[in-house]
């Protein structure tokens, strides 16, 4: 009889691509992934891991068995949402994440109230950027993700995962109280060409997204700084380092010497929560959607 727990690590190191990073997504040791997979070799009776160089890859051994874990793994999860909708109960553990701003701008509403309507959920949350957040859906080491996408770049996701909307995000851009512009009721992002931008990091899907943008609009950007929170590019503006695009979701409370002022082409990113298909039956997880679309209603 083949160990489940065993071919749960067996799939994470398929997935993840090495004993670190299988240790990291279940929460364990990596001595302990060592020996789960010692364990199902011996209970298999085949070699299931080789080294390569400094690390470890899947015989073919491994990689069938490991086809046949993610196929049994998702039966199980289907098995457990469909049992959980049975009983009707929000119960057991429940896994989530959000980028930075809807981690603070709608966790703690959100989380709060699902904690006190269903004190049996075991809630476990994380703060990460939207793509790392659907990798750890896709993967199973997160049951939900709060993710973003633009108006005019739409985030890719994979097959499989299923999405509900939380709220559209209006943007403006921040500016010094110095600024030429702080006094106008609307801009146009042209009007920024001199303009050193604050940015997100290289590569971030946000960052990806003004470059994009910037540069559809005739305008190839003067990138100055780069931050990953929003109250830390805020505050580069704040000491007069530039200007930066600033959502509506988590800006509060704006540091003093700072502007925002509307686009005239009205640039909104929008929010939502994905999940994996195999769990859509799940009270679990229709309750956090509900109380996640909620906290952005309070919002206004």
């Amino acid at each position: 009889m083949l160990n489940l727990e065993r071919l749960r690590t067996l799939d994470a190191l398929a997935r993840h691509g090495s004993v670190s990073g299988a240790a990291e997504g279940l929460h364990i040791t990596t001595s302990a992934v060592s020996q789960q997979m010692s364990k199902l070799e011996r209970e298999v009776g085949q070699q299931l891991l080789a080294k390569n160089g400094r690390g470890v890859r899947l015989t073919d051994a491994g990689r069938l068995l490991a086809e046949h874990a993610a196929r049994i793994l998702s039966q199980v999860e289907l098995a457990q949402s469909d049992l959980e909708a049975q009983r009707g109960q929000v119960v057991g553990e429940l896994r989530l994440s959000a980028f930075p701003t809807a981690a603070r701008g709608l966790f703690p509403t959100a989380l709060a109230a699902l904690r006190a309507e269903h004190p049996a959920l075991r809630l476990r949350s994380s703060e990460l950027e939207p793509e790392s957040g659907i990798r750890g859906v896709v993967r199973g080491d997160l049951d939900l993700a709060v993710v973003l996408d633009w108006y005019n770049k739409p985030m890719p996701l994979p097959d499989g995962l299923v999405k509900a909307p939380i709220l559209d995000d209006p943007a403006d851009v921040a500016m010094p109280a110095a600024h030429r512009l702080a006094g106008r009721d609307e801009v146009d992002l042209a009007e920024f060409a001199e303009d050193e931008w604050i940015t997100w990091g290289e590569g971030e899907f946000c960052h990806e997204w003004l470059m994009f943008t910037l540069r559809s609009r005739g305008i190839e950007p003067i990138v100055g700084h780069r931050a990953a929170e929003t109250h830390t590019q805020l505050g580069l503006v704040a000491a007069g380092l530039g200007v930066c695009i600033v959502p509506l979701l988590g800006r509060h409370p704006m540091p003093a010497g700072v502007v925002t002022v509307p686009l005239t082409q009205r640039v909104r990113r929008h929010v939502y929560v994905i999940w994996r298909a195999d769990a859509d039956r799940r009270p679990s997880i229709r309750a956090a959607v509900r109380s996640l679309q909620a906290a952005a209603e309070k919002l206004g």
